[in-house]
């Protein structure tokens, strides 16, 4: 089984007519609806408000597939995030969270031990109590021996002090399994200029390779996906031509699709992601690039489910 922990939240977006039409959304939420809907057994571990919208974001889960039993209720309101899009489609966030239920979410205390892979990421590490909180249960699953997934996702306009986050970025890194980051959030996590070349992101993955995680999943944006292997090689796979609506939720749903993968292909582990080879390499971002292809063809996160992907 696979356990995705992090916030939910309402994404408000823009629509052709000029409204905010509301999407259910949230890094971790739209990684876990995605494995969920490609057949993997995924649990979701969160707070979510007893609101309406909590309500729906329950409902969806359930439609996918996701389990429930580690999500929490609370009364607190659910977070929003307001989307603006570019022309390119490409999407910017300005978000509501003070006194939210996800960032109120309690330790679970260990996982089942049916529980084989952890993916962790985006405002849920930020965001205060709840930061803490998943930082535990990333330390103790890792412990255990856990693969553990992280994506941070950066949205950089909640990060009050950097500094401590890249330090506290960098502490993580020693207690993850398989790392998947955006070459954009890796020249902020890295300090580096936003136009600072792939070479230089690349020397700055390396590195984080060094420090703990098996691999690094390096999203690319239209330029496809790579991987820093646990042999040292640069696999790439080239992008799927789509006509772009947005880009909503289209990295979480690799995130979701490289789990599902390594479900069905029995390397939910890191020893097993660590022996991968090109050629498996080259399987697993495929399918995590055809996935996120088909999100990014519609409006919102809306990830594929298993019989959209085998049609492609």
């Amino acid at each position: 089984m696979i356990v995705v922990a992090g916030e939910a939240l309402v994404d408000l977006v823009p629509t052709a007519e000029g409204h905010l039409a509301p999407r259910m959304g949230g890094g971790p939420y739209n990684a876990a609806v995605a494995a969920g809907r490609l057949g993997a057994p995924v649990g979701f571990l969160s707070r979510l408000s007893t609101d309406l919208f909590g309500d729906r974001l329950v409902e969806r889960l359930h439609a996918a597939g996701v389990g429930t039993d580690l999500v929490q209720r609370g009364p607190e309101p659910t977070t929003l995030a307001v989307v603006g899009l570019g022309e390119d489609g490409s999407a910017r966030y300005s978000f509501y969270v003070e006194g939210t239920a996800d960032r109120r979410v309690t330790d679970p205390g260990p996982l089942p031990a049916a529980v084989r892979a952890v993916s962790f990421g985006t405002l849920s590490l930020v965001l205060e109590p709840g930061a803490s909180t998943y930082e535990r249960v990333l330390w103790r699953e890792a412990e255990r021996g856990a693969l553990t997934v992280l994506d941070p996702n950066v949205r950089a306009g909640l990060i009050r002090d950097p500094s401590a986050y890249r330090d506290r970025y960098d502490s993580w890194l020693a207690h993850v399994g398989l790392l998947k980051v955006s070459a954009d959030d890796a020249r902020w996590l890295a300090g580096l200029p936003g136009d600072a070349p792939e070479e230089d992101v690349l020397d700055v993955v390396r590195d984080w390779r060094d420090a703990g995680p098996a691999a690094v999943v390096l999203t690319l944006g239209g330029d496809g996906l790579a991987v820093l292997t646990g042999a040292g090689e640069v696999i790439r796979v080239p992008p799927v031509p789509v006509a772009v609506v947005d880009t909503i939720g289209a990295g979480d749903t690799v995130q979701g699709a490289l789990l599902a993968w390594l479900h069905d292909h029995d390397a939910l582990s890191t020893e097993a992601v660590r022996g991968m080879d090109a050629a498996r390499w080259t399987e697993a971002l495929g399918h995590a690039g055809a996935a996120a292809a088909i999100t990014c063809s519609r409006a919102g996160a809306e990830p594929p489910f298993k019989r959209e992907l085998e049609m492609t």
